[in-house]
């Protein structure tokens, strides 16, 4: 990743309604949210949101899919998953320890669900 791309991701998170935009997508992946939904639960109006969402989108951290007559937007995890990594890509100048707290402290808080047998 190139500087410029990191700091157009990060300009694009660094307003208050992305960064919840941003938050609340993460929430609903794998299956995203139409703008009207997302909308209504950041409680902005859906001209300005769509302001916000084009702002993400530039900056390669939200996809949009036309479904019928709603836009859905989905979080981007892998441009993020970039992001992160460019930021710490460097930080422990040859010295892995220095990072690992930071690094083990992003392991996922959720893991996946197992799937359960079905009992008879």
């Amino acid at each position: 990743m190139e500087n410029e791309q990191a700091v157009l991701a990060l300009a694009a998170l660094a307003q208050p309604t992305r960064l919840q935009a941003f938050r609340t997508l993460v929430q609903h992946e794998p299956d995203g949210l139409p703008a009207g939904e997302l909308a209504r639960l950041l409680e902005v109006p859906q001209n300005t949101l769509s302001a916000h969402l084009s702002v993400l989108a530039r900056a390669g951290l939200v996809s949009s899919i036309r479904h019928s007559r709603s836009i859905v937007y989905r979080i981007d995890l892998a441009q993020f998953q970039r992001v992160a990594l460019f930021l710490l890509q460097d930080c422990c100048g040859g010295r892995p320890e220095v990072c690992a707290p930071v690094v083990a402290s992003l392991t996922p808080c959720c893991p996946p669900k197992r799937k359960e047998k079905n009992r008879v």
